[in-house]
């Protein structure tokens, strides 16, 4: 039973980032990942390759999902719906519920 990691688009705080970190959940950023600028597709293949869930609000990635491209999973948030504390308390609410193995191909919406 492997714990969730996380992968955050460019487009999510840095400070989702920090808050899960300060709790111990194992998580990279586009920049940790060298991905700035990067297609979605190459960050779907990173999160893929490394079983990490892509937190993002950008709807490209949910329509990639719908495709039948294979994820890890995703964790899917409308730009402005949380604050980014509310967001982090989802996220670690997810990291708290699911193990790995159930995200994988899964899209939650947050």
């Amino acid at each position: 039973m492997a714990a969730i990691r996380f992968h955050l688009d460019e487009h999510v705080a840095e400070a989702i980032a920090t808050g899960l970190r300060s709790h111990g959940v194992d998580v990279t950023t586009t920049h940790d990942a060298g991905l700035a600028g990067a297609d979605d597709e190459d960050h779907v293949a990173f999160a893929l390759t490394e079983e990490r869930v892509i937190v993002t609000n950008d709807v490209d990635f949910l329509r990639i999902a719908s495709e039948g491209t294979a994820h890890a999973g995703i964790c899917y948030s409308a730009v402005g719906k949380h604050s980014v504390g509310e967001l982090l308390q989802l996220l670690l609410l997810v990291h708290g519920v699911y193990i790995s193995e159930e995200m994988n191909s899964r899209v939650e919406f947050l």
